[in-house]
């Protein structure tokens, strides 16, 4: 590993976060553009009207909702959609080409799903695992991602590469180059280390560790969402993502005072309305993570272009392995939570 290590590397979360920046760094465009050119063709051959990206938890969140929302953001946004494997199933899928990343392969709701179109006769069926001859390649044109295994069970660094495979498969259907994403890897790579390695202060590490609850704020772009799941396996914690504004529409009628609020890369038009009824009118700390300076404690990230998203959760994996080390936490080993959250058993 090339990374340098925060403090407390004696976590392989911590270690594992960092080979997330690694896995963007080394990110084999050769092997992903062989798994990539099937899908893309697929997609041009007229039989596909729409494209899925499906999964459970951190394989679905960030990688899928991170790549519709710059695909939403373009001039010509393509037919994407996300759903979990298991409402998918109740959708008509002949003309869907279907993408569904599980690390493990065997993750029950995924593979219901992907048996069940196959039986149908469904060949748009292309898979993102972590591992060799898995189940999910035995159903699918499956690409194995290069990260290695992760033995905390916080999903961090398969996160980012799932991310980076999405990703790519949008930026060719939309016309781009392999030479062009690859001029994005070292920036992205640059970033994400810049946020895990930043000062954490530690009023903000405190305002988590003495919350009753800690809420994320943010665009529906999978960072807030996937923080609000990481700090359960993190700190302990109850979460909640609040989407983009919601959090000032009827929410903060149950917030009560101590509770914390993290805002992603907040809505500058909205930074007072959020001071005014959170802050000063329930007694929520708010806390920011952002490029640019806000109205409130922020720990800023470097300006990533296409890889923005990247360094705004690798901050917030940083300002929460804080918190979860200030409390006293084994960040690595959950009682509860399993590594596999829902396996399927048998062949």
């Amino acid at each position: 590993m090339k990374s340098p290590l925060l403090p407390n590397n004696e976590y392989n979360l911590v270690k594992e976060m960092f080979q997330g920046a690694d896995a963007i760094r080394d990110f084999d465009l050769d092997r992903a553009f062989e798994f990539a050119r099937p899908f893309v063709a697929a997609y041009g051959s007229g039989t596909y009207s729409r494209i899925l990206f499906t999964g459970e938890g951190s394989s679905r969140i960030f990688p899928a909702k991170r790549a519709l929302y710059e695909n939403n953001k373009g001039a010509k946004a393509l037919p994407l959609f996300t759903e979990g494997s298991t409402q998918a199933l109740e959708y008509d899928l002949s003309k869907t080409l279907v993408s569904g990343a599980s690390n493990s392969g065997r993750t029950k709701e995924l593979i219901r799903l992907f048996r069940t179109l196959k039986d149908q006769g469904h060949q748009g069926l292309f898979g993102i695992t972590a591992s060799e001859g898995s189940l999910l390649g035995e159903l699918s044109s499956a690409f194995v991602l290069g990260c290695g295994g992760e033995k905390a069970v916080a999903a961090t660094k398969s996160v980012l590469e799932q991310a980076l495979v999405v990703q790519f498969l949008v930026h060719l259907l939309n016309g781009g180059s392999k030479n062009e994403f690859q001029t994005f890897l070292a920036p992205g790579a640059k970033a994400v280390e810049a946020a895990l390695t930043q000062e954490v202060p530690p009023t903000m590490v405190d305002s988590l560790a003495k919350a009753g609850k800690i809420y994320f704020a943010g665009r529906n772009n999978g960072v807030a969402e996937e923080l609000a799941l990481k700090t359960n396996e993190i700190t302990r914690k109850d979460s909640a993502y609040l989407e983009g504004t919601i959090a000032v529409h009827g929410i903060e009628e149950i917030m009560n005072p101590g509770d914390a609020l993290v805002i992603i890369d907040p809505f500058a038009q909205e930074e007072e309305t959020f001071q005014t009824y959170l802050e000063k009118g329930v007694g929520v700390s708010i806390l920011a993570i952002s490029d640019r300076k806000t109205l409130f404690p922020t720990l800023h990230i470097p300006k990533a272009d296409k890889m923005d998203e990247y360094a705004q959760l690798a901050a917030g994996w940083n300002l929460l392995l804080k918190a979860g080390i200030s409390l006293g936490i084994d960040v690595d080993t959950p009682t509860r939570a399993r590594k596999v959250g829902n396996e399927f058993v048998g062949s």
